[in-house]
């Protein structure tokens, strides 16, 4: 069983991998990196919440 996410963690992190998507790939801390740069997230656990699923969802993209 995998993790269940509030919707407002996917919105942002699918909109980000739709403006940005060729510079986010499979690694968690480059994607960390790119979140706190491209948003104005308040705090360290949303930014790694947001990095986290942006990093799932580019890993099944490329499958």
């Amino acid at each position: 069983m995998g993790n269940i996410r509030p919707s407002f963690i996917k919105i942002r992190a699918i909109r980000l991998c739709n403006e940005y998507g060729d510079e986010f790939n499979d690694d968690f801390e480059h994607n960390k990196k790119l979140v706190e740069k491209y948003t104005d997230v308040p705090n360290k656990k949303l930014r790694n919440w947001i990095a986290g699923y942006v990093t799932r969802y580019q890993q099944r993209r490329i499958d």
